[in-house]
Parts: C-alpha cells; structure tokens; sequence
C-alpha cells in the first residue's frame, strides 16, 4: 500500500540515530574524561599556589595540561563533525516527511470527496443487491470493507507520518542547539588553551635561565634511573636462576624471556598479558607527566631523556597499588630515589618507585589494587610522583600501553 514509505523512513532513522548516539556517547564519555583530568591537573598546580615557583615538576603539570586541552579540542570538533552531517540528513528526512504528508493527506481528501459524492448507503446496497450471483455479491462487499479499511489506514498513516515529522524537527531543533554549544565550547576552550601556552613560554623562559641547575637535577636522577635499573635487572637475574632451580626439580615451561614458570604461573603470565589496556593505574588518581621511552627534554636543548616507565604526578599522600596479582620479588632502598616495590607477575614485573612508608616485603602475596606503599612528596616543589615501570622478563614495555586509559 501507499502508506508503506513512512514506515521504512521511520526504520532508517531510527537505525541512524542508534548509530550516530553510540558515537556520541562514546565522545561525549571522553569529553567528560578529559575535562576531569584537566580540573586535577589545575588542582595539583594550584596545590603550591602560595609559594610557586617555576619548576621542571611544575612544566611537566603544564604541558600534560595543554596536551589534555588540545585533545579535547580536538574531540568537540569531532563531535561537530558527527554532528553536522546529522543536521543534514534530519533536514532531508523532515522534508521528504512533510512531503509525505502533504500526498497523504491529498489523497485522504479525495477518497472521502469520492466516498462523499458517489457512495450513499443506498447505493452501496442497490450495487449489492444488483449482484448476478452470490460470489458476485460477497466480492462487492469485500470490495467495501477493504476500501473502508484502507481509509482507515490512510488516517492512521497520516497520524503516524505527522507524529514522525513533530518528532523529528524537534530534533533538528536539539541538534542545531548542541552544534551551537560546541562551537561556543571550542572558542573557549581554544582561547584557555592559548593562556596556557604563554604560561608554557613564560615558564620554559624562566627555566632556561637555570640551565645549569636543571642539568644537575637531569644527571642525579639518571643515576637514579640507572641504579634502579641495575636492581632491577639483578632482580630479573635472580628470579631467572630460582625459577630454573624450582623447574628443575618440579617441572615447568620456559618462556622466551627466560623464566621457568609452574602452570600456575604461566596461566597467571597469560592472564597478565591478556589484560593489556585493562590494567588499573598504579594510583587511584593522577596524570602521566613524563612518558616512556627516549624524548627531548623540555628546556635543555640538544637533551634527552630516557624514561624507563612512565611518571604519575598524583595528590599528597597517596599510596601506590599493585595492577595485578602477584608476589613481591623486591623491596629496594635506592638513596635519592626513595623505595622501590618490584612484583612479580609471571614473567611479567610491577616497578613502582619513588616511595616511603612501604607497607609489603619480599615474598608477600598481593592482590589487585592492593597498597604497596605511599608516594613521596617533594619538599623542593610539593609535587607528589610515582615512578612506574613494567617488565616483560629484561625487556622494558610502555606502562601507558597497560593501563586502562584514563
């Protein structure tokens, strides 16, 4: 029948609309994600607020700050590019909806002007009765109830196209608001991200002209990073040499890595692995403000940086948490770097450093975001940092890559 056109529209635009709201959920989840690590990250600049001075701690706060601003830039403008198309298609569909209308209610009219004009009851009857047969006049009064009932249907599509349409320039009108309100939260957002960028510049300024400082600063705590890496790697060698040992005598499977592992621990490994990405953070809150692998330092030029893990700048006083179950391999004391905390996952380790009051020791069991120990505050910056690493037997992999991402 004629009335069939608004129902599949209506099967298309309700199928879009599930589509366009998953992606939108999904930007608008990470929207709200970024605008909270945004308002952390200013409460941990704000936290020196009365005694601030420029720092490398206090830059690094800075530029994970404008990293998030920008990247939430550039989520509002995909959703303005999920968005516009959207427009669009709304205003073809109510268009093509009115038309719909417009024809529905076209022919409506003329089939109760014709019903009018040439169908009186008395008519109807004489037709029938005027029937050569019966199957003649059971014909003619099927005739009259499917007429009847496509009248009938025809109302009903009428309501249901107009219904529809209201429904849909409703929408239209949500739509063209929301576009509005992101290219206002664009504008906005673009002109804080350009306030602190100049805060950047000012700040890398100011830092340049404590070049000699900063390079001092660098090398202690790369023999920082090199003191723990050799733990670690003692470490690693030692938990090798025990696990062959216990293989040896109970059986188990080498891994490429090197390690001897029981079934319980190779299932335990596999488990670890299959998580990547699914990880908890190593703190219940905080930000990454130095990355993994070699990059060049922010104001020594000609410098870089290797970081074997990745930094978290968090609140005072937190306390760092296992991201996975396992055994403590190793509590290490490294001066200048505080404590350590190595947990054993397999063939796989947790590092976290940069800690004081450890609550676990060697040989302990953990569980997943348990408490390993409190961050330390520095008295220099007031900034609280935790170091953390994963290892793969002596292979080094980007922590960023493990945890859930925020």
């Amino acid at each position: 029948m004629r009335h069939t056109k608004p129902f599949f529209l209506l099967l298309f635009v309700l199928l879009s609309s599930i589509a366009f709201g998953q992606s939108k959920a999904e930007l608008e989840k990470q929207k709200k994600q970024l605008l909270q690590d945004i308002e952390f990250t200013n409460k941990l600049l704000n936290e020196t607020e009365e005694n601030k001075k420029a720092t490398l701690s206090e830059l690094n706060l800075l530029s994970s700050k404008i990293n998030k601003r920008q990247e939430l830039i550039n989520t509002i403008l995909r959703e303005v590019e999920l968005i516009e198309p959207q427009i669009e298609e709304t205003k073809s569909i109510v268009a093509s909806l009115e038309n719909d209308l417009k024809r529905l209610k076209e022919e409506y009219a003329l089939m109760l002007y014709h019903t009018y004009k040439n169908q009186s009851q008395y008519d109807r009857l004489m037709f029938i009765l005027s029937s050569e047969d019966f199957n003649q006049a059971y014909k003619r009064i099927k005739y009259f109830q499917q007429y009847a009932k496509h009248r009938q249907e025809q109302a009903a599509a009428i309501e249901e196209t107009q219904k529809v349409l209201e429904s849909r320039t409703e929408e239209l009108a949500d739509k063209k608001l929301k576009m509005a309100y992101l290219v206002e939260d664009k504008e906005r957002e673009k002109i804080q991200l350009s306030t602190e960028m100049e805060e950047q510049d000012k700040m890398v300024s100011t830092l340049k002209q404590k070049e000699s400082e900063l390079r001092k600063q660098l090398n202690q705590k790369q023999r920082d990073a090199k003191k723990l890496e050799k733990a670690i790697a003692r470490i690693i060698e030692e938990e090798i040499r025990k696990a062959k040992k216990k293989a040896e005598k109970t059986g188990g499977t080498t891994t490429k890595s090197g390690f001897a592992l029981t079934p319980k621990e190779l299932e335990l490994s596999g488990k670890f692995s299959n998580d990547q990405g699914k990880l908890p953070w190593p703190a219940e809150r905080g930000v990454i403000t130095s990355s993994f692998g070699e990059h060049p330092h922010p104001t020594l030029p000609s410098i870089k940086i290797e970081n074997n893990g990745i930094d978290i700048t968090t609140d005072k006083d937190m306390r760092a948490r296992a991201v996975y179950e396992g055994s403590v391999s190793a509590v290490v004391s490294i001066p200048g770097a505080h404590k350590a905390v190595i947990v054993r996952h397999g063939e796989f380790l947790s590092v976290y450093s940069n800690l004081e009051n450890v609550l676990v020791k060697m040989g302990d069991k953990v569980s997943v975001k348990q408490e390993l120990g409190t961050v330390v505050t520095s008295r220099e910056d007031g900034k609280t940092v935790l170091h953390f690493e994963i290892w793969k037997g002596a292979t080094k992999l980007n922590p960023a890559k493990w945890i859930v991402r925020n």
